[in-house]
């Protein structure tokens, strides 16, 4: 038998969680390291499955299945394709990022002991999390990723709700109130369109009499599968709603502004660069192979409420006094150009979709984690209070600005590779769609320019004139992420050549082709 690649690459970051969480109260930073070391092997064993990936090889490879539940026909299957080992690998990278920029977020507080909070639980929290998410992006047994899917609801639930932003303008008991409503509301949408899942795949075993893709898919090319147009339809949409929710898209966006609002910053780019990828990537993976006429049927729907998402996340973001729900909603508009791009049913859309959750994670994770070193100095997430930071701290003010003009797809910088492509896919099949998509991208250079000139520029605000500038660890979080938005952005082959193969197997579950271009013939 080979070596379990994909289940070891989950299972070091879950066994690292329990160890961590195990290190003794009074060896706080040695949890710290571990979860670090941990977090970094993983990134490793990441690393070795993208470079074992073929991009001309099959579709599913490191594959793996056993027998789990076999009354019910659960096998704990994986494998890995080209959209998931770059999201696998995207999880693995931000990981060590996340860990090193909420290095103090969890220590007590020593002036008051009632609200001592255990470090060594929000590490073990985020590295759970982790192998929750990695072999989400592997498992292609529908029942093992519906439960995966759920259960990472759970570490986040408390990353939520027991270690909320430190920065917060109101008293400690508001703080917490606003904490604690962010949690459950969180939990309660999610589980809300889990359990609505769950209804449409127990349907699909009735229909298909499996959960495995590679047996679903099978049947389907066979001919055996007899699945009536009214039933694909509706178990498209109860998978459909619960990666929406995840997603997220609008109008069931809601619970993501106060969730990442509350959070410390490091678990506000754990939502919204890893765990919310899992909806979009379910979304190709599961939606598009499993009801490829169903996908057809709903995307007009799909198209509009994703330029809703477009232009309400971004009319929303330009609006915002506060530095963090400012970056959620832009975050709600860049989810919109993700699903826009995979319901173009375009090779280039879905490309660029693709590219796009990478990016996005890497531009956001910039963009989020220098704002929380900001806010941690600052002791504010008012966009009001501050002013004239580049005079201090120009070295936060630079990171700062490389990761907004990342935001706003600057060329050069990796989200305009993808947001292009996504567009050019948008265009060739729905043009209309394409021009409102654009409205999007104008007001992402208005709310990410204002954000900068508000908070970087002009006269040192009071409280400002003693900042510090960025430490070493810092540093060493806000520099690599920029110059992989910088390399990406000019030199996309690494990403793309693993991504396009993937693409096109998808394109062809649903039966599409890239419309042709229209060329007059010459006279």
């Amino acid at each position: 038998m080979s070596f379990p690649l994909l289940t070891a690459t989950a299972a070091l970051p879950a066994i690292g969680a329990i160890a961590t969480a195990a290190v003794p109260a009074a060896r706080r930073t040695a949890a710290k390291w571990l979860a670090l070391a941990v977090s970094l092997g993983t990134l490793v064993l990441a690393g070795i499955v993208f470079a074992r990936f073929e991009p001309g090889g099959d579709r599913y490879q490191l594959t793996e299945s056993h027998a789990w539940i076999k009354d019910f026909g659960v096998r704990y299957e994986l494998g890995v394709d080209g959209i998931g080992v770059a999201l696998l690998a995207l999880t693995a990278l931000l990981i060590p990022f996340v860990i090193l920029a909420g290095w103090h977020d969890a220590d007590p507080l020593e002036t008051n002991s009632s609200r001592w909070r255990p470090t060594q639980g929000f590490f073990a929290l985020i590295l759970m999390v982790e192998a929750m998410v990695i072999l989400s992006f592997v498992a292609t047994d529908v029942f093992l990723f519906y439960i995966l899917f759920e259960a990472m609801l759970i570490p986040m639930y408390f990353l939520i709700g027991g270690f909320g932003d430190r920065a917060h303008s109101g008293s400690d008991e508001n703080a917490a109130a606003q904490r604690s409503y962010a949690a459950v509301k969180f939990l309660l949408y999610n589980l809300a369109g889990g359990l609505i899942m769950l209804a449409a795949v127990i349907g699909l075993y009735v229909v298909a009499g499996s959960f495995s893709l590679s047996e679903i898919a099978e049947a389907r090319a066979n001919g055996t599968l007899d699945m009536a147009t009214s039933t694909e339809r509706w178990l498209f949409l109860g998978f459909f709603f619960a990666f929406a929710v995840k997603a997220p898209l609008w109008p069931l966006h809601t619970w993501l502004p106060n969730a990442m609002g509350e959070a410390t910053t490091p678990v506000a780019v754990l939502i919204t660069a890893v765990v919310d990828k899992v909806g979009t990537f379910a979304m190709l993976r599961f939606c598009l192979q499993l009801f490829p006429e169903a996908s057809k049927w709903a995307t007009p729907v799909i198209l509009v409420l994703a330029l809703i998402s477009i232009v309400y996340g971004a009319l929303l973001a330009v609006g915002q006094r506060d530095i963090k729900r400012l970056i959620a909603y832009a975050s709600i508009s860049h989810f919109g150009f993700i699903v826009l791009g995979i319901f173009a049913m375009t090779s280039q859309g879905q490309s660029g979709a693709t590219l796009y959750m990478v990016n996005h994670g890497l531009s956001t994770a910039a963009l989020m984690l220098v704002a929380g070193f900001l806010i941690t100095r600052r002791g504010s997430r008012l966009i009001a209070d501050y002013g004239g930071v580049q005079k201090v701290a120009p070295l936060l003010a630079g990171t700062f600005l490389v990761g907004g003009l990342a935001t706003l797809s600057l060329p050069g910088l990796a989200p305009f590779v993808s947001e292009f492509l996504v567009l050019v896919g948008v265009f060739s099949a729905y043009p209309v769609a394409g021009v409102i998509a654009t409205v999007g991208i104008v007001l992402a250079a208005l709310y990410v320019l204002v954000l900068y000139q508000r908070t970087m520029t002009g006269p040192v605000r009071e409280g400002i004139g003693g900042m510090p500038d960025l430490k070493v660890r810092e540093l060493a979080v806000a520099l690599p992420l920029i110059a992989l938005l910088i390399f990406l952005g000019v030199f996309p082959k690494p990403l793309t050549e693993v991504v396009d193969p993937a693409v096109q197997h998808t394109m062809q579950d649903v039966q599409k082709k890239d419309p042709q271009p229209e060329v007059e013939a010459a006279k």
